[in-house]
């Protein structure tokens, strides 16, 4: 039996509305990590067996270990959680992995809470390989808004270009003037055309003038 077309679409609205409540629900997370460098083989299997149960949990959406280019004692946890509950959940059940890693570690963790400013549809299928870059942005509060913007169009752009396999931004909930732009590229030639591309370019001279902190912008490779 087909449905009337009023109920078709009432049916869509509602679903679309439930979808869009999730996505607000939804928590991201990325955290860093920096271990002696000695530890650096331990804290990698240590940070590999935590990832894979994170990602069997209720409610994970994501979970990425990268190690960072230049640096391989530092580390950087990238993941999404169906809601707040999942991501205290989580918490709770990875403590023994937390203390496990105290005494590797060179200084406390440092976890940054997001919620989802412009997510990449891609997500459902995260890339395993390729070179992934981490942005801090830190805007003063007046321009948070503005400087959300133009991140938004940042991603819309970026994510058409070649090599590009995932473009998210993230706004910190506890300071909604920091955001965190999680890119994933297919190697290195395709990051460096993007870093020069025109409306990266043009990207940065405006968020020049809002700038609160510098522009860092850190290289990783997933471990797991």
């Amino acid at each position: 039996m087909r449905l009337p077309l009023f109920l078709l679409g009432l049916m869509l609205l509602i679903g679309a509305a439930m979808a869009d409540a999730r996505a607000e629900d939804a928590v991201e997370t990325v955290t860093y990590l920096e271990v002696t460098p000695e530890a650096v083989p331990g804290a990698i299997a240590l940070l590999q067996r935590t990832a894979v149960a994170g990602r069997a949990e209720d409610g994970n959406r994501g979970y990425a270990v990268l190690q960072e280019e230049g640096r391989r004692n530092r580390f950087a946890l990238v993941a999404a959680w169906r809601d707040e509950a999942a991501r205290a959940a989580h918490d709770e059940a990875a403590a023994a992995f937390a203390k496990a890693l105290t005494p590797l570690r060179l200084a406390p963790r440092d976890e940054r809470v997001h919620g989802g400013l412009s997510l990449d549809a891609r997500r459902a299928a995260p890339p395993r390989r390729g070179l992934w870059v981490l942005t801090h942005v830190d805007v003063v509060p007046p321009r948070k808004d503005e400087a959300a913007a133009l991140l938004r169009q940042l991603a819309e752009e970026s994510r058409r270009e070649p090599g590009n396999r995932r473009f998210d931004v993230l706004q910190q909930t506890s300071r909604p003037n920091h955001f965190t732009v999680v890119e994933v590229w297919a190697d290195a030639k395709a990051a460096t055309a993007h870093a020069g591309a025109a409306h990266t370019k043009a990207f940065r001279e405006a968020l020049g003038p809002m700038q609160g902190a510098l522009y860092d912008e850190r290289l990783y490779r997933a471990v797991e």
